[in-house]
Order: structure tokens, then C-alpha cells, then sequence
């Protein structure tokens, strides 16, 4: 490896470690790479002479001389491009450097499964609301995109939809926008955002569990995202626990999914009513095919007694499912998270039920169930840390 690649590795190193830890000394930038002081300080000045770091004054006293301490330059502004896609929505923000949302989040309906103009429609998306920002392509560090289905991020690939020939989706979409891109799974970039920012930050062995349209994984051993041999790791949503035969949407029956993801519970919800049961959801919309996911964990909320009950059945199911990750993984804590998470609180006596009954006390004693306060907007932070652990900040 030549000089001038190592140098280009440890400069993009300072930088990822200033954006996750906000500002840093150079002792703790030292320890942080495993690089000399004097190799880190001379590191950092190059980086400020380029304008990307700038001194922010010293660091508290611990007893001795205080350090400086140094952070991203506020006069060399750079962004990043954060996109958010489940099996309906596809939702799009463009975050700053400190982590702040400079252009707010937009939506559209999107399902990349079933729509075949499904990749023209989410680079015209992309490429229109940049150009609404209103900020230059020069300062946008590149795009993070996270997806549903088997991604290969590596490889940049899509396997479950997206099909584009001789080259990757990752390339094709850089191409498309001018950009560089990088994708990954959505419950993947659900898992960074909670042990980077998240309610699992710190946390060696985490399993964060995804709960949206789908039921999603994402896993952090040892401290680093783990994807399995092939990058398809965390397929949690077809664990065949379900009782029904219900058809997946991956072609088999049994999964886990069919049961316990949001549409699955607006299923059980219009099934239900169309039966007589009474609900608030009536009075939501008069054309029960129209019961979104918000209007649904909405009347959770607000103690409605089908979706209660409805919600406790999933969640026991999904408590059962979380058992059989206890006994093979062993977590220190298990996360709920994604678009589900807000009604975690209601999730979690069922799920300690399912625990209880199915899991060897003395391994599930080791771990703990918290609910995310990231939730709905995980992905999108995911995405953009997606973006700094890949991207050459140039």
C-alpha cells in the first residue's frame, strides 16, 4: 500500500470519528485510529488546512492541561443524502456533517417489489429533491439508500428486485445522479443507527428488530454489523413460527412475517371488522382497505380494543421468534425498532410473556428488551452513516 493511500485511509478515518464522536482531541484521535500523536497531528493539521476540521476550543478539565478539540468546518459545509425505502414508502432527507436535517424528510408511494417503472421513479425522486435543496452537487458526500429485500452491499446489488444488466444497481444509481451511491438492507442501517446513535450505542452484541411492513434483523457482533457468509444474514421474518397458511411474500408458508409485520396486523384488523367487530379504525376511514400503518398503531395508542388485541397477538408471536434469537445469539440487548417501535411499550408485556414461557431463564435473564427512541427515522440516520463509512470525502 503506498503513502499516499494510507494517508487518504487515515484522513477519511479522523473524519468518520469526528462525525460519530462529535469533536475529539488529538489523544483521543491517537487511540481512536491506533496512530502515533505525532502522525494524528500532523494529520489534522493537513485536514484543516483543507478546511474540513476546525478547532473548537478545549476540552473539559480532567486535571491537567486541557487539550484541544476539533470538529467538522462549519465554513466547508458538506452533505449527505439519506434515502429510506420499505415495501410502500420510499422517504428521502438530506443531513449535514453535525447531523442536523437541512432539507426535511419527503415521501412517495413506491413498492420496488411489484413496480416495474420502480427504479426510474426513485431516481427521479432523488434527483428532484436535491435539486429543490437547492445545494451544489460539490457538496453533497454522496447518497445512502436503504432497501428491503436480499442486498448485497459489497457487490451492490439487489437480488430481490431492481435488475440491472452488466452493471451493479449501486453503480447504475451513481451514474443516474451524479453521486456516489451505497445500499444496503434497511434493517441492516437500522442496526448502525441504533448502536451508533441508537438505544444499543455501546453495546457489543445487539440483535435490532426491525418491525415495519416486514419483519427485519439487523445484528452487531463484536461490536461490527455481522451479514453471514454471503451478506444475507438476519432473515428473521421467515423463521417458519407461523401457524397459518398464509402465503409470504418470499413464496413459502409459515414465516414468522405472514404474522407479526404492520401489514399483517391491518390484515387481521379489516378481517376482524368485516366480521362485526367494532373499532375506532371505522371511523378512520370508511374504506377499510385504506387503514394506513400510522392510523392502525394510532388507535393501539389510544387503547382501542381490536388492535390491542391484534397487536398482542403478533407480539407474542413475534416474542416467540425473539426466544429462538436469545437461545442462538445470546444478545446483551435486544432493540425494537423501525416505523413498529412506537408501539414497542404495548409490544413488550406480551413479548416478556413469549420470553417466560419459551426461553431457558438463565440465558434470557442476560438480556435486555428496550424500545428505540430512533424508531421511524433509523433508517434514514443508518443510511447516512452509511454513507460516511464508505465515502472518500473529497
Amino acid at each position: 500500500m503506498t503513502s499516499d493511500v494510507k494517508n487518504k485511509q487515515l484522513r477519511a478515518d479522523i473524519l468518520r470519528n469526528v462525525y460519530y464522536k462529535d469533536c475529539l482531541s488529538l489523544t483521543e484521535l491517537s487511540k481512536l485510529t491506533n496512530k502515533s500523536l505525532p502522525l494524528i497531528t500532523a494529520t489534522v493539521s493537513e485536514l484543516i488546512q483543507d478546511g474540513f476540521l476546525a478547532e473548537h476550543g478545549l476540552a473539559p478539565s480532567t486535571g491537567g492541561r486541557r487539550p484541544a478539540v476539533f470538529l467538522f468546518n462549519r465554513e466547508k459545509p458538506r452533505y449527505i443524502v439519506s434515502v429510506a425505502m420499505d415495501q410502500l414508502l420510499t422517504r428521502i432527507a438530506i443531513y449535514d456533517l453535525f447531523k442536523n436535517c437541512v432539507y426535511p424528510v419527503q415521501q412517495m408511494e413506491l413498492n420496488p417489489f411489484e413496480d416495474g417503472d420502480g427504479l426510474d421513479k426513485l431516481i427521479s425522486f432523488i434527483k428532484s429533491h436535491i435539486k429543490a435543496s437547492g445545494l451544489s452537487q460539490k457538496e453533497i458526500l454522496g447518497a445512502g439508500i436503504g432497501m428491503p429485500g436480499f442486498v448485497n452491499s459489497e457487490k451492490g446489488i439487489n437480488e430481490s428486485f431492481f435488475y440491472t444488466e452488466r452493471i451493479s444497481l449501486r453503480q447504475y444509481l451513481s451514474d443516474e445522479t451524479g453521486l456516489p451511491v451505497f445500499i444496503d438492507n434497511d434493517s441492516s442501517l437500522v442496526a448502525l443507527a441504533e448502536h451508533r446513535f441508537g438505544a444499543g450505542a455501546g453495546i457489543k452484541e445487539l440483535l435490532v428488530v426491525n418491525i415495519g411492513w416486514g419483519t427485519g434483523l439487523g445484528m452487531i457482533v463484536n461490536g461490527r454489523p455481522f451479514k453471514g457468509y454471503s451478506g444475507y444474514a438476519g432473515e428473521f421474518s421467515h423463521i417458519p413460527l407461523s401457524q397459518t397458511n398464509n402465503l409470504c411474500s418470499c413464496g413459502k408458508r409459515g414465516c414468522l412475517e405472514v404474522e407479526t409485520s404492520l401489514l399483517a396486523m391491518i390484515e387481521k384488523a379489516r378481517t376482524a371488522m368485516a366480521s362485526g367487530a367494532d373499532s375506532v379504525l371505522k371511523r378512520y376511514s370508511e374504506d377499510s382497505a385504506r387503514i394506513s400503518g400510522e392510523q392502525f398503531l394510532e388507535a393501539a395508542r389510544k387503547g382501542d380494543p381490536l388492535a390491542l388485541s391484534v397487536l398482542a397477538e403478533s407480539g407474542y408471536l413475534l416474542g416467540k421468534g425473539i426466544s429462538t434469537l436469545i437461545h442462538i445469539m445470546n444478545p446483551e440487548r435486544i432493540v425494537l425498532s423501525g416505523r413498529g417501535a412506537v408501539a414497542g411499550k404495548m409490544f413488550l408485556p406480551v413479548i416478556q410473556q413469549a420470553i417466560n414461557e419459551f426461553c431457558i431463564p438463565k440465558i434470557a435473564e442476560q438480556t435486555t428488551i428496550v424500545v428505540s427512541e430512533l424508531a421511524h427515522e433509523a433508517e434514514l440516520v443508518g443510511a447516512a452513516g452509511l454513507v460516511i463509512d464508505n465515502c472518500d470525502f473529497q
